[in-house]
């Protein structure tokens, strides 16, 4: 399990290990939660403009957010008991 020393005004270096499992990079924020019996080092969500070009590049024509709430609503009628 990885360690880390609290210095003496309070900072801590993430362990390698950790940043490289969490996806933490330099200037990344994090969030501590307490859970029963310690806490919890969380990477705070990062701006919805990080997963610009993660699910690939569309080549069709342009859709509306009209297009995108029917389809959406067609989709949930079709899932629904």
């Amino acid at each position: 399990m990885p360690v880390a020393t609290v210095t003496s005004k309070g900072q801590v270096t993430v362990p390698l290990s950790v940043r490289r499992s969490l996806g933490i990079e330099p200037g990344d924020q994090v969030d501590f939660v307490e859970v029963p019996g310690g806490c919890m080092l969380r990477p705070r969500s990062k701006s919805v403009m990080s997963l610009y070009g993660y699910f690939g590049t569309w080549d069709g024509p342009p859709v509306t957010v009209e297009q995108m709430n029917a389809d959406i609503a067609e989709a949930a009628a079709q899932e629904a008991p």
